[in-house]
């Protein structure tokens, strides 16, 4: 037995499926999670010794990689002055300074603990701004675990949502409409089922929570001017795209402008952390200027400030590394597509910049419905092969692969041999 088996057989025992997060199950595919214990770089490595070049990434944030020196140098350097306060700190200001002069559309910010309180925030503030209480998501698109975002929507157009946890009471998502990615009629339906109801459309400007699925040109636009024609906030969900695509993330990376956005743990460089901004007259609705509640007592925790305000002052200051990462994902990605036409193999991949993903469908993925064809047993067996051979990637068919500046054309060339056995 490894050291993993051993410490996931102890987990099970106190911790509901072993693990604090059900991304880091390895359920789908039969085998024990890796428990790790360091990273360096693009690199991790377990408990049992082995290293693994890494495409999680810590689900997006370390896109300067594991470890990085200026970054660990200020988080211990903040750690010197404590921890925690609970009470206001300069380095929160010079946060929120540094994204509203730098990104046009954030011109106020709020910092909160996770990606989750970021959008429900955010939807909080867009229904207290319009008096408006419902709100239109798509399918397969993924804005963290808060009620109302729990939603089962299958393929088609739901003008009220069914809670897809237990747990959640049908009351919390019956103001939840669901539309189909990349259709901007289902959009427009919705609006025009409930008129002048719609607070909000929430989107994953790219949805990266069910593979990759990239927007068709004109649906980003196409959103825009529907809120504008019918009232309503247009949010983007920028937890995994902000900060990756480009500085501006994919608002600047696709010259769409919301009118919210959220944002996760990029803005710590991996620590726990989120923050929502946009529209001065939007962000003024919230306490305790305005009537909208939102609270958290360690938001804009100093440690989290110090390692997330250090990343971001070098990605402004580096802008190569945007250029570095669009370069590292045309030599990976369009390396597995040209493995896959020589296989003969019907799959595809789907990819962005540092964003992609394999689907093992020969159906093009274009929204939730033609995602969920891809074959996840098929998947499996192909994970299992290259964690094997070094490669770590999301124990999931339905996540992003993500590149970091660390990744070398070395490690890029190690990954698609390893693509290229599976498939020969």
């Amino acid at each position: 037995m490894t050291r993993s088996e051993a410490l996931f057989e102890r987990a099970v025992k106190r911790i509901p499926g072993g693990v604090n997060s059900p991304v880091r199950a390895y359920g789908a595919i039969g085998e024990a999670p890796r428990f790790i214990c360091k990273g360096d770089g693009c690199h991790i490595f377990d408990v049992d010794g082995n290293r693994y070049i890494d495409y999680i990434c810590s689900w997006g944030p370390m896109i300067l990689g594991h470890n990085f020196p200026e970054i660990r140098e200020s988080v211990i350097k903040a750690c010197e002055k404590g921890l925690s306060f609970g009470c206001a700190t300069e380095i929160e200001v010079e946060m929120a300074e540094y994204i509203c002069e730098r990104i046009p559309h954030v011109e106020m910010i709020r910092m909160v603990n996770s990606g989750t309180e970021a959008v429900m925030s955010a939807v909080r503030a867009a229904r207290g701004y319009t008096g408006r209480n419902k709100i239109i998501k798509f399918a397969g698109c993924y804005h963290g675990h808060s009620d109302a975002m729990l939603v089962s929507a299958g393929s088609g157009v739901m003008t009220s949502g069914i809670p897809d946890s237990a747990g959640v009471p049908k009351g919390c998502t019956m103001d939840t409409m669901t539309a189909v990615y990349n259709d901007l009629e289902s959009v427009r339906m919705l609006f025009d089922q409930a008129p002048g109801e719609v607070a909000a459309v929430i989107v994953e400007p790219v949805g990266a929570n069910m593979g990759v699925v990239l927007p068709e040109e004109g649906f980003l636009e196409g959103l825009r001017r529907l809120c504008d024609e019918k009232g309503a906030v247009l949010i983007f969900d920028e937890v995994i795209t902000g900060f990756r695509l480009a500085f501006g993330g994919a608002a600047e990376y696709f010259h769409v402008r919301p009118d919210l956005v959220t944002y996760g743990k990029i803005i710590g460089a991996g620590m726990p952390v989120g923050a929502y901004g946009g529209k001065k007259e939007i962000m003024e609705m919230v306490s305790p200027v305005g009537k909208v509640y939102q609270a958290g007592t360690l938001s804009g925790n100093p440690i989290a400030m110090a390692a997330g305000l250090t990343q971001l002052r070098w990605l402004y200051e580096h802008p190569q590394v945007y250029t570095h990462l669009e370069e590292k994902g045309e030599k990976l990605y369009k390396g597995m597509e040209k493995i896959l036409k020589e296989s003969g193999k019907p799959y595809s991949v789907n990819h962005l910049a540092s964003l992609g993903c394999l689907f093992f469908t020969g159906e093009k993925v274009r929204d939730y419905a033609s995602a969920k064809t891809s074959c996840t047993e098929a998947f499996a067996d192909y994970f299992k092969h290259m964690l094997k051979n070094g490669i770590h990637l999301a124990p999931s068919q339905f996540e992003a692969m993500f590149l970091s500046e660390a990744h070398t054309e070395a490690e890029i060339e190690e990954t698609l041999l390893a693509v290229k056995k599976y498939f020969r």
